[in-house]
């Protein structure tokens, strides 16, 4: 693998699967070297994928109820960790 090449691997998790689901995290600031947080809540697919060295785990979230203003997408990549389920407030790791 070259210094280049991030490892990957993705998965299903079915137990994540529709459940409701908030999440925030950094998006950039388009024009600007500044991130700030942005809130977004939403339904897990349960599909994650894993990414680097040591491995940081991602959950897609879907059909966003709650996003930031400017973001004009229908989904976003939530960093586990920062997943909470809306029915129990448990972080989703």
């Amino acid at each position: 693998m070259s210094e280049q090449e991030i490892p990957e691997v993705r998965g299903m998790n079915p137990e994540l699967a529709g459940k409701c689901a908030e999440c925030d995290g950094g998006g950039h600031f388009p024009g600007t070297r500044y991130a700030g947080r942005q809130d977004f809540t939403g339904t897990l697919t349960g599909e994650f994928v894993e990414l680097g060295d040591p491995t940081w785990r991602w959950y897609l979230m879907t059909d966003l109820t709650v996003k930031p203003e400017q973001f004009e997408g229908d989904a976003v990549w939530c960093l586990g960790g920062n997943v909470f389920l809306v029915e129990d407030d448990s972080v989703v790791q």
